[in-house]
């Protein structure tokens, strides 16, 4: 059996190799506006200005980034996004060429309006995770208030011909005030085109977007009737699902969306995020910096200082006050579920600073 040198460098205190996988923001430009989002919502408190928005990465910048990022020995994945959607950067299939053609896997997170689903399919394109976050019509366009045409529509006709392409890509539904209600048909939805999996996320809100939280009776349905209704259903239809982390989301209450502290952070030893100015990031979160690709290249920041310090932060359960909101979650929970089973359970807890007096969820 291959051994696993990311959780082996876990275990060592320090990375033995580089990311398993990179996650690439290509464009800040986005073709809708996100209730949730923290740079497109309608309820910002400061909106992005348009510059900001312009901003974009070229297909060479890319490409010396993947290069260097191979010469770690670990780099098997690949994640495009941006701060807006990947589909609306004008090169956009020259970028999943550069992934594919060094024989990476890639994932694009997208709202799939602005793709061609000919192209993704033509392309070998091997992941999508498709940004719905509705089960109605009357819920896309809440959550997407800039759209008012026939988006909707195009959506369904675009997962209709993924699914007959035999093409299995995943759902995401973030939950907020707008779509709370539609758990059951989000995971109709997900059946009706045969998705790979539904991951459903409770949003993390901040500079404005919090007017979409959602509220304390919404949590109490969830909570008690929902959730439980859709996992039911989801064994019916045999959707996979994370209901069982999602779940654990809603536990943590308040604006947390997300008990870290009882989980653990794995980010710095298998992930990392570069955003379309250079910032290197720990993780997806914008607040724990490592630094910038003008003044180091990539590997020269794995191995170097400032990410190293961040590790063993983190390894003493110090984190960042938005950890509570984490969006690598799922991650989390599965790579603390993989290192507990090879280390055991006191070297878990000596690696993640936690006293663990609770069980781990149960991984998606």
């Amino acid at each position: 059996m291959k051994p696993d040198l990311g959780l082996l460098g876990l275990d060592a205190g320090t990375p033995l190799v580089g990311p398993r996988s990179i996650h690439i923001d290509v464009t800040n430009a986005c073709n809708t506006n996100c209730v949730t989002c923290w740079d497109h919502s309608p309820h910002l408190d400061e909106p992005r200005s348009a510059a900001w928005k312009r901003q974009r990465v070229s297909v060479e910048q890319v490409e010396r980034l993947l290069d260097d990022a191979r010469s770690l020995s670990a780099l098997e994945a690949v994640v495009i996004s941006g701060m807006g959607d990947p589909f609306t950067h004008p090169e956009i299939y020259a970028l999943i060429e550069a992934v594919k053609s060094r024989g990476l896997s890639l994932t694009i997170i997208t709202n799939l309006i602005p793709a061609d689903p000919e192209r993704i399919l033509a392309l070998e394109v091997d992941q999508l995770l498709i940004g719905i976050h509705a089960a109605s019509e009357e819920a896309y366009r809440a959550f997407h208030p800039s759209f008012r045409s026939d988006e909707w529509e195009r959506l369904h006709a675009m997962l209709a011909r993924f699914q007959a392409a035999g093409r299995r890509y995943k759902h995401v539904q973030v939950i907020c005030r707008e779509n709370a209600h539609e758990l059951v048909g989000m995971i109709e939805l997900a059946a009706r085109y045969e998705a790979e999996r539904v991951n459903f996320k409770l949003a993390g809100l901040k500079h404005g977007t919090e007017a979409v939280r959602i509220t304390d009776e919404q949590r109490r349905r969830l909570v008690e009737d929902d959730v439980s209704r859709a996992w039911q259903l989801a064994d019916r239809l045999g959707v996979r699902h994370n209901l069982e982390v999602f779940g654990e989301q809603l536990a943590a209450g308040g604006a947390a969306t997300a008990p870290i502290e009882e989980i653990g952070c794995f980010m710095g030893y298998v992930y990392a995020r570069i955003l379309v100015d250079g910032t290197v990031l720990f993780c997806c979160n914008t607040d724990v910096v490592v630094g910038n690709l003008s003044e180091a290249s990539f590997s020269q920041l794995w191995r170097g200082r400032a990410w190293q310090a961040l590790r063993e932060r983190m390894s003493q359960g110090d984190y960042f006050a938005s950890c509570s909101q984490c969006g690598k979650l799922n991650q989390n929970v599965k790579l603390a579920r993989r290192f507990e089973a090879r280390f055991g359970r006191e070297r878990y807890l000596q690696v993640t600073g936690q006293a663990g007096r609770r069980k781990l969820p149960v991984a998606p």
